[in-house]
């Protein structure tokens, strides 16, 4: 009987001992509200070390301010994901936080003082392998203003749930191409923001979203752009658009097919200036998974 109990016992501590060392791996790989206004606070004292640094290096300060403006965008992202998702992996943190350490350490001419972190090289801070829109003698293929990408989107956007800052993603439909090479293929990760919303209500019954887009991956290579949404149209499908995209179809003529027999327009909804859609009375503006976007690029892109 005693050693029925003492087994009993084993067992029972046992299973406090697994429950709590979950808990503890949880609590170590989980990011708290707390966690993002860290980086935010430590994205301030990054802008003031630039700040200090513009009298000794103009150029310098230019640099790690472009950088800087990146990782204020990845913050604001986390914190989007955060309150969408209710958790985030530590690792995405981690990473954010050292770069932004390292960002000060180089304000500061420290290169070797990383504020205790362990860091290594980002996109953003590596030279040459990010296209910088409008930068004379940057090296890669030119994409001129006025350039149209016809994506698709990946999440739901409502005029009744978003809220501005909140981050959306879209790939590419079709190979862009200039010169005969393909400079941003099919698949390409294009991410935007919302930059306004109104729900519909008693008093302004129309719903209205505004859209733009603020970067692209390409080859692995995430570039700051600037577009904005000139169309949007709800297709069939993503086997439905297949068949009528094809492999040779050109950027600019997949919004065509669809409106020459797909889904075409999202019905009640107008799309003005700005990337602002408006729906009908008493209607929100509802943008499902799959809707294709054409963005216009409005300021010049030089992709590597």
């Amino acid at each position: 009987m005693g050693a029925r109990v003492r087994g009993c016992v084993g067992a029972a501590v046992l299973a406090i001992t697994l429950a709590l060392a979950i808990g503890s791996a949880t609590a170590q790989t989980s990011v708290s509200p707390a966690d993002i206004e860290r980086l935010q606070e430590s994205v301030t004292l990054a802008g003031q070390d630039i700040a200090a640094l513009r009298g000794r290096d103009p150029s310098q300060a230019r640099s790690l301010q472009l950088e800087l403006n990146d990782l204020q965008d990845e913050v604001i992202y986390l914190k989007v994901k955060l309150r969408k998702e209710r958790g985030l992996p530590l690792v995405e943190y981690t990473e954010l936080r050292d770069r932004l350490e390292s960002l000060k350490a180089r304000a500061r001419g420290d290169e070797g003082g990383t504020g205790g972190y362990a860091t290594r090289p980002s996109p953003a801070a590596a030279p040459g392998t990010r296209g910088t829109p409008g930068t004379p003698g940057t090296l890669g293929t030119p994409i001129p203003v006025g350039t149209e990408l016809d994506v698709r989107l990946q999440t739901s956007l409502n005029s009744g749930t978003a809220q501005i800052e909140d981050r959306f993603e879209a790939t590419t439909l079709v190979d862009l191409r200039r010169d005969g090479r393909v400079v941003i293929p099919a698949g390409s990760v294009a991410r935007g923001v919302v930059t306004a919303v109104k729900a519909a209500g008693r008093v302004d019954r129309k719903g209205s979203l505004s859209l733009t887009f603020e970067r692209i991956t390409v080859n692995g290579v995430t570039h700051q752009v600037r577009g904005t949404l000139v169309q949007a149209v709800e297709s069939a499908g993503v086997k439905a658009d297949a068949g009528k995209i094809g492999a040779g179809a050109a950027v600019g003529g997949v919004l065509g097919g669809i409106l020459g027999g797909w889904q075409g327009s999202l019905a009640g909804i107008l799309l003005g200036g700005g990337g602002t859609m408006v729906a009908t009375e008493g209607q929100q503006v509802d943008l499902k998974p799959g809707t294709v976007l054409r963005m216009r690029f409005d300021q010049e892109l030089i992709v590597q």
